[in-house]
């Protein structure tokens, strides 16, 4: 599992693999793939955080801020503050995070292109598994319950 060795990462040694890491166990609650796997984060941001509670007391472990800019799969998202509320607390397990920020971006905007193989292969697009009646390696075709009970189709 990606996160196994995220759990517990010393505060000298966060790194931007291990939140990557922890964000593999956060997911839009209606596609069955981790929002990293997914596309969804765009990039990560690790910064000292010298107002945390300790800081610059010898002895104290440093702390972090984490900056986290996320997109979702289509605009106006209503599982976006599920998804949010997921990655903060996903990285408040991690005693070296004192304060975790996500910013949404829409820019460049989402495309099934930016699924990982690994999401492709949970998904059933990556040409092994036909679905909908799709032809191999056909993502087009393949559909996943979007909002509202509507279909929405990978382009």
């Amino acid at each position: 599992m990606h996160s196994a060795n995220a759990k517990t990462a010393p505060a000298a040694s966060l790194t931007e693999d291990d939140i990557r890491a922890a964000l593999c166990d956060c997911y839009d609650p209606e596609v069955p793939c981790n929002i990293v796997d997914l596309g969804l984060v765009y990039g990560i941001a690790l910064a000292l955080d010298g107002d945390a509670p300790g800081a610059g007391i010898p002895g104290v472990p440093a702390r972090y801020r984490v900056a986290i800019r996320l997109t979702l799969t289509t605009p106006g998202c209503p599982a976006h503050t599920q998804i949010v509320a997921q990655i903060e607390n996903r990285l408040a397990a991690f005693e070296s995070v004192s304060r975790t920020e996500v910013e949404l971006v829409w820019t460049p905007a989402w495309t099934p292109e930016r699924i990982s193989p690994e999401g492709r292969r949970r998904l059933g697009i990556d040409g092994s598994i036909s679905q909908n009646g799709a032809e191999e390696g056909d993502d087009r075709r393949v559909v996943f319950p979007a909002r509202k009970s509507k279909l929405v189709q990978l382009q």
